[in-house]
């Protein structure tokens, strides 16, 4: 087994939404570092972008990772894939470096063993747990044969508007996943996830913004505190709601602002009211996100089976002459241009 020490220190700055304006996720990989050097190179990075700690590995010799970051302000959301591995948390990593966050993650692919502040769990597929970087951990990804695989999304710890000791309680302890706030938090940063390059900075900020609130709002409802949240982040939070209300319901014709304010127990005009500080209406928002899915689907060469009705009614546009009209009115090309194009392009 070989060990690879790690002291490099959490990058602070400027992230890429700041310096450019997009929201392109950085991916980066041990498939550009040859042989046994991966595993080192994998430690160097896990310090810089996570924090500092000690790895070990039975497959170092022939180590493989992948991480997907996309930075937000204030925030990231960072998808890994790796072989099994143990990593260590010591006090010396604590004094030569701590960026005090914590991170919520989400566990994807083998169980991981978590110990912290005197807790100790065992995580399987599809649970959440919280790890902080100013406590020492030790953390085991296990050999099932296939790679460990984690979400995970950083809290700066002046982020969370929970006293410290009471969010140091929940480290190393598995949160609940699959049912109310756990459930709406993993359904948004997935939903982020995969449509934040359709976004624009100021979006981003927002977005990210809510990720933040979300999280805090999830970590305090397994405690007994309740977040000092002022007007506008309680405003922020049933927007994030909403938003990932119309994601999942996109396809459904009869999704309207009346029926989003009912399943929400929330009159229309406060629905208008939510979103009277967002760039679009919600009206706006259901349609710019159809005409987007649609895009998509019409540029995808294994859906080229399914007609461009097909598609429009895929995304909750009932008649094909109208999203005809609004396609060319929102892009410029018709549909079929578009599909005509996508079939020119090289596979």
């Amino acid at each position: 087994m070989t060990s690879a020490v790690v002291g490099v220190e959490h990058m602070e700055g400027e992230t890429a939404v700041e310096k450019t304006g997009r929201a392109a996720p950085v991916v980066v990989s041990t498939d550009s570092v040859s042989g046994p050097e991966g595993f080192g190179w994998w430690g160097d990075m896990v310090g810089r972008a996570v924090m500092p700690v000690s790895l070990a590995s039975e497959h170092s010799d022939h180590f493989k990772g992948r991480a997907t970051t996309l930075e937000l302000v204030h925030t990231e959301i960072s998808a890994f894939s790796f072989s099994p591995m143990s990593a260590r948390r010591t006090p010396e990593h604590i004094r030569r470096a701590d960026a005090e966050n914590y991170y919520l993650f989400l566990v994807q692919g083998s169980p991981i063993g978590l110990e912290q502040s005197r807790n100790n769990t065992l995580l399987q597929a599809g649970d959440i747990a919280l790890f902080g970087t100013s406590q020492p951990l030790a953390c085991e990804f296990q050999d099932h044969g296939r790679s460990s695989r984690v979400t995970m999304l950083r809290l700066p710890r002046t982020a969370v508007s929970l006293p410290s000791r009471t969010t140091d309680r929940l480290v190393a302890t598995p949160l609940p996943a699959r049912t109310g706030s756990g459930a709406l938090l993993t359904s948004y940063l997935a939903g982020l996830r995969e449509n934040a390059a359709h976004c624009n900075p100021t979006e981003l900020r927002r977005l990210g913004a809510m990720a933040l609130e979300l999280a805090v709002t999830f970590l305090a409802a397994r405690t007994d505190s309740s977040p000092a949240f002022p007007v506008e982040s309680r405003r922020r939070v049933l927007l994030a709601r909403i938003n990932a209300f119309i994601d999942h319901h996109l396809s459904e014709p009869d999704l309207t602002p009346a029926a989003i304010a009912a399943h929400h127990h929330i009159s229309v005009r406060l629905l208008h009211a939510v979103f009277q500080e967002e760039p679009e209406t919600v009206g706006a928002t259901i349609r710019r996100r159809r005409l987007e899915r649609s895009r998509t689907d019409l540029g995808d060469p294994r859906l080229r089976h399914r007609t461009i009705g097909d598609i429009a009614g895929r995304w909750g546009f009932r008649n094909p002459a109208t999203f005809s009209r609004t396609f060319r009115e929102t892009y410029g090309v018709s549909p079929s241009e578009v599909r005509t194009a996508a079939a020119c392009r090289p596979t």
